[in-house]
């Protein structure tokens, strides 16, 4: 810690560094200092508290200001120490809140940036409050499926009103200082600088003898709460029926109108600690903390080179290219889009523009921004037109021979440096790559349809792909604001390698008595969004089809399913022709049930002596999901994914796996380990069960045996 005293330069030896201590003109300033967002770890919380019991204590210090460095005030708790003993080692902040409230000295905070969760409650605990113009605040806490624990639902509700900060709340979204500028939350909101502002409120609180303000002092007279509180309990539980934590929100705020501060504190923490055990809770921590880890990548390090990205070449036009140009486009980066065809490269442009008018339509983007990201798109017919990019994907079909042929061009007119990427969801990267001169520069990018909408961005690592050539697709995924999670090469990679056991599995159940809305009632019940017969008419069953001819091949020791060939060789290809798993009406996405469908699964089952029997939506869950279970752990086993919490990630982000449920890992992880390895050997008792497949895997019984979990 440092002082400075009038004109001498006085340091004191440093022994921490997450709060730094000054006098200034007899005016205590704290200014926190534990990047990168000031979060309040164990080390901080002491500071603070150190700093203001050293104020009080010295009749040279009239005042405190507790203020951030860099361009954060504080960021809430330190992510760091969760799960760490230092998250609950004393002081907590519930301690900081309490010494700041009860300073003799008055305590006034300079908010000059970004101030959130546990900053914003200690913040509302001090006495005086100033913020720049450009600040934010926001109680996040409902994304990892919490409420304020600090007092945040008792204080905010004195300050900006009910249902001012009810809505602050439940959504978690972050509001301009400015926003709230006239109420009891901020004394000052200025254009310049907030600690500047707090030393003259600090000087004037002083010399005016003012007194200490305290939020928690703050009578709520509203008569018809009650009625506004019913009607938010409700919206709450319409708008996130599988989430508590936006109802307990809405009880916890109005305890602060039915209850004393003390009582409704009592009330909020109780409220708080039962939602920190609620599964919903534990499902959003993960994921929070997973899609973190999936950025950290084996053999990859903030010191690893990146290479520059200011121009992208996309080989194809279709649906596809065009999701994929979006990203860049969107982003500012401009674009080479090639096709083969002056037809497919017009409809491609056309669609572009159509998608951001639509955007334009609803309020998302200024019809400049359309006619800005248009112009840096650059359509051609030439391959050559490609030599200046530094990244170039390639969108076509998904044929092996046709991606060969493709990256040879690529290799032939591409310049030096130029990283080329395939967009394949389940073909060989390390076969694309050989048939290059430069295979250290060869990634897998596999985008999700739509591929502008979808967060998931699969990078596959070669055997020979550059670390640099994978650092910088890691860097650029957060460019285009894309969650990245890294995979190994193998057939269908992550996602679409689990996906291909879910999927017969499904199909295993129409053979068994099982229909396709049973299925689908079923795992959309459990919170897939949507069911796999439903998936697979909206992306096309011809798509699927091909890939399963190529498997029939490639895997003769798998047993497959023929229903799904028997429906696609009537042409039932999904909602673009009409008709796949069920019937659409023209201009309509409802998937009607098709007696024709159970004609044709019928059919299917006498011709393979099937008996069809009765079967519950509890079976057809577990079969489907613990399919993806037993798939992703002999993934893991290979080192085709790093980590058990990247499968979860892809599958919360990619394939509409239930977020109250954190991902398949998870989801069996709190189901018990022991429980579903038992659960698979039941499977692989039944009569004509695939005994191979649910035997279960290698990894999953290790675990089992050290009474271990995947995450």
């Amino acid at each position: 810690m440092s002082e400075n005293v009038g004109c001498r330069c006085y340091r004191e030896p440093e022994a921490i560094i997450s709060a730094h201590y000054e006098l200034n003109d007899r005016i205590a300033v704290i200014t926190l200092a534990n990047p990168p967002v000031n979060g309040l770890g164990h080390a901080t919380r002491s500071d603070i508290v150190a700093g203001i019991d050293r104020a009080n204590a010295d009749p040279g210090c009239d005042a405190v200001i507790i203020t951030g460095s860099g361009r954060v005030f504080c960021g809430g708790a330190d992510i760091r120490e969760f799960n760490t003993p230092k998250a609950t080692a004393e002081p907590t902040l519930h301690t900081v809140i309490r010494v700041a409230e009860a300073s003799a000295r008055p305590v006034i905070v300079a908010i000059n940036g970004t101030c959130m969760g546990g900053g914003l409650e200690m913040s509302m605990a001090c006495h005086y409050r100033v913020a720049t113009a450009k600040a934010t605040l926001a109680l996040p806490e409902v994304k990892l499926g919490l409420l304020p624990g600090a007092g945040g639902t008792q204080r905010l509700p004195r300050a900006i009103g009910v249902e001012a900060a009810l809505d602050m709340i439940v959504s978690g979204k972050s509001v301009p200082a400015g926003k709230l500028a006239d109420t009891a939350l901020l004394d000052a909101v200025v254009d310049g600088d907030a600690l500047e502002a707090a030393l003259a409120l600090a000087r004037r609180v002083v010399a005016d003898g003012l007194p200490r303000k305290r939020l928690r002092d703050i009578v709520i007279d509203d008569p018809d709460a009650e009625a506004f509180f019913q009607i938010a309990r409700d919206a709450a539980a319409a708008a996130a029926p599988r989430f508590p934590a936006p109802r307990k929100c809405v009880d916890a705020v109005a305890g602060a109108v039915a209850l004393s501060f003390d009582e409704g504190l009592k009330q909020e923490r109780r409220l708080f600690l039962e939602l920190l055990a609620s599964p919903e809770s534990r499902a959003l921590r993960h994921a929070f903390f997973a899609e973190r880890a999936a950025a950290r990548v084996a053999g990859v390090s903030a010191t690893t080179p990146v290479r520059k990205i200011e121009r992208v070449g996309i080989l194809g036009a279709g649906t596809m290219g065009c999701g994929i140009a979006m990203n860049f486009l969107s982003a500012g980066i401009p674009v080479v889009l090639l096709e083969a065809d002056a037809a497919a490269l017009e409809r491609g442009v056309a669609t572009l523009r159509r998608n951001y008018e639509n955007s334009a339509k609803k309020g998302r983007i200024t019809s400049a921004r359309v006619d800005a990201n248009m112009a840096l798109l650059k359509p051609t017919l030439a391959y050559g037109d490609l030599g200046d990019a530094d990244l170039v994907i390639e969108a076509v079909f998904e044929d092996m021979a046709i991606k060969e042929e493709v990256f040879a061009k690529l290799d032939a007119v591409a310049k030096a440096g130029t990283i080329l990427a395939t967009n394949t969801s389940t073909l060989d990267v390390d076969r694309i790559a050989a048939g290059t001169r430069r295979a250290q520069d060869v990634v897998g990018m596999h985008f999700f349809s739509p591929a502008n909408v979808m967060k998931l961005l699969e990078v596959v690592r070669g055997k020979a792909t550059g670390v640099d050539v994978l650092a910088t697709v890691m860097q650029l995924a957060k460019r285009i604001g894309k969650i990245a999670v890294v995979s190994g090469v193998c057939d269908g990679f992550i996602g679409n390698r689990m996906l291909e056991q879910y999927m017969r599995q499904a199909m295993f159940l129409l053979e068994e008595g099982a229909s396709p809305g049973q299925v689908d009632r079923a795992l959309e019940e459990f919170g897939m969004a949507m069911g796999p017969f439903r998936v697979s008419d909206l992306a096309g069953n011809d798509v699927s089809w091909r890939i399963r001819q190529r498997r029939y091949v490639d895997k003769p020791d798998v047993t497959y399913s023929r229903v799904a060939d028997r429906l696609c060789d009537q042409g039932r290809f999904g909602q673009k022709t009409g008709a796949g798993w069920y019937r659409y009406e023209a201009g309509r996405r409802d998937a009607l049930p098709d007696p024709a469908v159970d004609a044709i699964v019928d059919a299917y089952r006498r011709e393979i002596g099937a008996t069809p029997r009765k079967i519950g939506a509890v079976e057809i869950v577990d079969r489907c999901v613990l399919a993806l279970v037993n798939e992703a752990a002999r993934i893991l086993d290979e080192g085709i994914a790093q980590r058990a919490s990247d499968i979860d990630i892809v599958y919360l982000t990619g394939y509409g796996f239930p977020l109250f449920r954190g991902g398949p890992m998870l989801y069996a992880d709190m189901q018990g380990l022991f429980n579903v390895a038992r659960r698979m050997r039941e499977f692989a008792a039944a009569p004509d069960a695939d005994r191979v497949f649910w035997t279960p895997a290698p990894l999953l019984e290790r675990l089992v045996a050290e009474g271990r979990t995947f995450n």
